[in-house]
């Protein structure tokens, strides 16, 4: 379980940088459901982001601070669960951009129980 829990923190990290990588160059206009987010709070998550993921990792390296794999990941969960609530709010037909979000935060929700419940370090 210790394994498949540090290849999804990995994953989930990889994939939370390249998305807040992707914020950066990228309107929040460029996906239609998420244009109630201020270009300011898309910019603000970019650089969360970018901090949830290295919080990921950080238990790799210094097992002191493996209390922040759990929370990293909760928040990560969290915020996939706020983009689909305003995909939702937007009325928009297209579902698919939700079952990804929601994919994502399932994994993160897992990440997060696994941690704190399953296999602490």
């Amino acid at each position: 379980m210790n394994i498949l829990l540090w290849v999804l923190q990995i994953l989930l990290a990889l994939h939370t940088a390249i998305g807040a990588v992707w914020k950066f160059s990228n309107s929040e206009q460029t996906v239609p459901s998420l244009k109630a987010i201020p270009h300011g709070a898309w910019l603000t998550m970019s650089v969360l982001e970018l901090l949830l993921s290295l919080c990921l990792i950080l238990p790799i390296f210094n097992k002191s601070l493996a209390i922040l794999a759990p929370i990293a990941a909760a928040c990560i969960a969290a915020e996939m669960l706020l983009f689909c609530g305003l995909h939702i709010y937007s009325g928009d037909a297209n579902y698919s951009p939700m079952i990804y979000w929601l994919v994502v935060a399932a994994i993160g929700a897992f990440i997060a129980y696994g941690r704190l419940v399953l296999k602490p370090f």
